[in-house]
């Protein structure tokens, strides 16, 4: 049996010291289609996969990189109606600090009201793990910057990232050509090289999705015929 017979309560550990139901999460994200994130010298490129379910859903009714501050985007792994619960949650979050304080809410501490929520849903009874990773980019006073937050409620600050079905690829090929001071116009290049890399199917800008923040402090979502430009730049 093992811990098979502790992997339906999500607040018990298993005698190995597991939370199993986070680790079922985590293979949730696993199985969810490619996003990449890229913290260049003067900004931060976000980037996915958006395969649709059929050729008969409209294209642009599906947006996956979404805006949680003028200056901070996410994007996610895994499944969509979680990530939409936590991108309002995440929005109000930085409403009221923005209502108390009179300023943006700084990067580290949206994400970290947004792991809490995140570590919430994993101690207590009756609710289950958010079945996605989220990577945050954003730029503030202390520069450009890419968090990725799990299930668990774990975050890290990444120089470059990666998550869902290809992560493995994703990330070898990104530590090859990862460098300190890339600008921002190599970094969305080489997202776009790296979900290049496990793509199935022809590659357009209709089904990726990148969203770019730079010095101006204001992020963006590239639309498909700046998407296209960059592409013809790759190739």
């Amino acid at each position: 049996m093992g811990d098979s017979q502790y992997s339906f309560s999500l607040t018990t550990f298993s005698p190995s010291g597991k939370l199993v139901q986070i680790e079922h999460a985590l293979t949730a994200v696993g199985s969810g289609q490619t996003s990449l994130g890229i913290k260049a010298a003067n900004g931060v490129v976000i980037a996915t996969e958006k395969k649709l379910p059929s050729i008969l859903v409209d294209e642009a009714s599906v947006q996956k990189i979404q805006c949680l501050t003028p200056n901070i985007g996410v994007v996610y792994s895994g499944m969509g109606p979680d990530f939409r619960v936590l991108v309002r949650k995440s929005r109000k979050q930085a409403e009221q600090y923005h209502r108390l304080y009179k300023e943006p809410i700084p990067v580290t501490q949206l994400v970290r009201e947004t792991a809490a929520v995140m570590q919430e849903f994993t101690q207590s009874g009756g609710v289950r793990p958010f079945g996605v990773s989220l990577l945050v980019a954003g730029f503030d006073d202390s520069g450009p910057q890419l968090y990725q937050v799990d299930p668990s409620g774990s975050y890290f600050s990444w120089k470059a990232s990666a998550m869902g079905k290809n992560v493995s690829n994703a990330k070898t090929f990104l530590e090859k050509r990862y460098t300190d001071d890339m600008e921002l116009d190599d970094a969305v290049h080489t997202a776009i090289l790296t979900l290049k890399e496990g793509f199935e199917g022809q590659i357009s800008g209709k089904n990726i999705e990148i969203g770019i923040i730079g010095a101006d402090k204001k992020f963006r979502v590239l639309t498909p015929a700046e998407i296209d430009d960059y592409l013809a730049e790759v190739e």
